[in-house]
């Protein structure tokens, strides 16, 4: 699943490409009209696809910016405004070409759901190979409640202190401190994989009850899920799997991990355990975190 990295390195290719552009046309693929026509919310969620066409069409793009692992893109047309929300999923893919023909990696190419046609002759492309993700054409941000819910960027100032109040409260100091970082509303955008290398870099198992855990170890938490997430940024995104970004090129912050996915832990050279937590499967060292 694309995580915060992921999102943000793709924002940042389509960004250039999109902004200013008007969306001339929306077209749809044969699966997500049937998964309307048999009463599924497939890909496009929230309205009809008359609807999203509606609220989309002849709009321009004005801004792009991520929250969390949401791309918005704001869109206006005379004296109208609306914002086209994107989740990802496990698979979800944005590309920008000339022609759907021009998406070199096959499978993306195959599983195309949503064409933006733009005035500048470019096609904003959303492809999602499990068909998990989903794309809303929103009036404004309060039609999703769950957008408004979701934890300041953790790279701002009142990032910690917002971490701090949450996992100290009634909902989570009883939880394994995974469980918290892997909620949106606790921190913003940090997913599975980089839960489990910012939990081994911090040295702390992501078992350990959160009312358990040193104000240090706290602390510490919060710091590398941080450094993990701009680690992951400035290395394009994690890429495994079907992940690519806007340009169909991989990231490389795969070649860094150091726990997710090994066999072996990357700081002491010990053996890798795993254990199912908030239904993921958690990569930890039993040598390194305590």
């Amino acid at each position: 699943m694309p995580e915060l990295p992921e999102v943000e390195s793709v924002k940042r290719v389509i960004t250039p490409r999109i902004l200013g552009a008007t969306i001339q046309n929306v077209s749809f693929s044969d699966k997500v009209k049937i998964g309307k026509e048999v009463g599924k919310e497939t890909i496009i969620k929230g309205t009809t696809l008359e609807l999203f066409k509606e609220r989309t069409e002849q709009f321009k793009i004005v801004n792009v910016y991520r929250r969390s692992k949401y791309i918005f893109m704001e869109i206006e047309k005379e004296s109208e405004s609306k914002i086209i929300m994107c989740h990802f999923g496990m698979t979800g893919a944005f590309f920008t070409v000339p022609e759907l023909s021009n998406i070199e990696i096959e499978n993306h190419r195959k599983h195309w759901h949503v064409i933006f046609a733009l005035d500048n002759g470019l096609k904003l492309i959303y492809t999602d190979i499990r068909r998990f993700g989903e794309l809303r054409a929103l009036d404004e941000l309060n039609e999703y409640p769950s957008v408004m819910k979701i934890a300041p960027e953790p790279f701002v100032k009142e990032a910690y202190e917002h971490y701090l109040e949450k996992i100290m409260s009634k909902k989570f100091i009883n939880k394994p401190i995974k469980v918290a970082i892997l909620d949106h509303t606790v921190i913003s955008g940090c997913g599975n994989i980089y839960a489990c290398e910012a939990l081994l870099r911090a040295g702390v198992l992501p078992t350990r009850i959160i009312k358990d855990l040193t104000v240090n170890e706290r602390e510490k938490v919060f710091k590398e899920v941080v450094n993990v997430l701009q680690e992951g940024i400035d290395n394009g995104g994690s890429s495994i799997s079907d992940y690519y970004n806007a340009d169909g090129e991989k990231g490389t912050m795969q070649e860094k991990h150091l726990i997710y996915g090994k066999k072996v832990c990357g700081q002491c050279g010990g053996p890798v355990l795993q254990k199912v937590i908030a239904t993921r499967n958690t990569h930890y060292c039993p040598n390194c975190q305590k």
